[in-house]
């Protein structure tokens, strides 16, 4: 905390205020921090989901997200893949745990032979847990 005199008073007693540049300084490493930490924590990916009324489940620390676009382009989190590359990115993204939940989102406009195909190819590599997304809706 720094202190000063009063320079106006005649008998030189301490004039006491806080000194904020500190705390400013702080905060303004605290919002550059988390502007640049935001962005990464996020999947670009726009997909149109279609709508769910279930309730939300919890999510792992680092969700792996499977995309699905309108065009059948397929993604593994802002990284797109073929068909006969999914399963080796997504080895990679797991580092080989066949236990770890995919969150599979998909399009929409995607056709149903489409998504059970990946489904499958998923199911034949050993991943297991796959949690289907939606958009949330609110019951009425």
């Amino acid at each position: 905390m720094a202190m000063r005199l009063n320079d106006d008073a005649a008998d030189d007693s301490e004039m006491h205020e806080i000194n904020v540049t500190p705390f400013i300084d702080v905060m303004l490493v605290l919002l550059i921090i988390f502007m640049v930490a935001a962005p990464l924590a996020t999947v670009d990916v726009r997909v149109n989901l279609p709508a769910s009324t279930s309730a939300p489940q919890p999510r792992p620390d680092k969700p792996v997200y499977l995309s699905i676009k309108a065009d059948k382009q397929i993604y593994i989190g802002n990284d797109a893949v073929t068909r006969e590359t999914l399963i080796n990115m997504l080895t990679a993204q797991t580092r080989g745990d066949k236990q770890t939940t995919i969150f599979f989102q998909a399009d929409k406009s995607v056709d149903y032979e489409t998504l059970m195909a990946v489904m499958d190819q998923l199911r034949e590599a050993g991943y297991l847990k796959i949690g289907l997304m939606g958009m949330e809706t609110v019951k009425k």
